[in-house]
């Protein structure tokens, strides 16, 4: 199975042996195998008991759990990481020195500018009457990769970074309808469709970065290019920041192929939600996507703590390749 979604009001768990049983009303329990559950993604209104909890972190199983109206994380649930503390030692010690710092924020930002490139690129072969937004965003990025490679500080990357994320958004916008009234990012809360799947991505992206940097011995919370802050994992952060732009690839094709439409979409106070069947869609067709992008966290969270022993490169240019 991998992932369990729980995602309908009403349901509630229990543990029965080895076994979840998942209840809900005017329907017949379902058994699922403890020992299928990966990981499991819970939204809304759930009712579970502190067994089952227990039960999912000694496996190593790991849980999301999301608002119902906004798909936001409200916790995470990690079971036992790697148990060699020289790792985190030495993540420590690495955070605290910029100089050391630099070359890995420059190719996670490099990993990200070269993915917008690849996908900006593949919609100038199929959308030809929007050309000209994609060739500028296109022209844009690629610009900025000589200065990025020479970038003497973290400012000057952050800032090339957020010109590369400028003329991406206004180049992806090209490619959905008007219908959709996507113009670029905005959340918190989302106020269109496309950027409705934009934030639940990122979070479900997210989720499955703390969870590898945990697993590898790290500690999510402190990142190399996102700098600390109060309840974020900065770790997490770097690691999904080459693989942003294959998410908003894949959330242009649900639409593209029309898996998703407006009709799947909820306004409430100003909000954009994803309606019950428009969840249903977006978590199937997740699940179908996202397993090359867990290897590739999970391969590179060890090469990072690798890294920090000196038995490897710290990162590759996070994105290149399988993720």
């Amino acid at each position: 199975m991998g992932t369990l979604y729980l995602d309908r009001r009403g349901l509630s768990v229990r543990l029965d042996g080895k076994r979840l049983v998942i209840e809900e009303p005017d329907a017949r329990p379902r058994g699922v195998p403890l020992a299928l559950v990966e990981r499991a993604v819970i939204q809304g209104w759930v009712q579970f008991d502190s067994g089952v909890l227990a039960a999912l972190a000694e496996q190593g199983s790991a849980v999301v759990c999301l608002s119902a109206r906004h798909s936001r994380r409200t916790a995470i649930l990690l079971g036992p990481g790697h148990g060699d503390a020289r790792r985190r030692l030495g993540q420590y010690q690495l955070a605290l020195d910029p100089a050391a710092r630099l070359p890995l924020a420059r190719a996670l930002v490099a990993g990200k500018l070269r993915a917008q490139l690849r996908l900006l690129e593949a919609a100038l072969a199929q959308r030809p009457e929007v050309r000209k937004p994609l060739h500028d965003g296109v022209a844009t990025i690629r610009g900025l990769l000589p200065a990025l490679a020479v970038a003497a500080d973290r400012d000057t990357v952050l800032g090339l970074e957020g010109a590369g994320a400028a003329a991406h958004y206004a180049a992806l916008a090209a490619l959905f309808p008007p219908a959709l009234n996507f113009a670029g990012r905005n959340r918190r809360p989302p106020r269109d469709p496309v950027n409705a799947c934009l934030s639940l991505g990122y979070t479900l992206l997210h989720f499955e970065a703390v969870r590898a940097a945990h697993g590898a011995g790290l500690d999510p919370l402190l990142g190399f290019y996102h700098e600390p802050a109060y309840g974020r994992e900065s770790l997490a952060c770097d690691l999904i920041e080459p693989l942003r732009p294959r998410l908003d690839g894949w959330v242009w094709e649900l639409f593209r192929t029309r898996r998703l439409r407006v009709e799947d979409f909820v306004l409430d106070k100003g909000a954009c939600l994803l309606a019950k069947a428009g969840r249903q869609t977006f978590y199937a067709g997740y699940e179908a996507w996202v397993p090359p992008l867990r290897r590739y966290l999970r391969r590179e969270s060890y090469r990072l703590a690798n890294g920090l022993s000196g038995r490897a490169p710290p990162l590759a240019e996070g994105g290149d390749d399988e993720g």
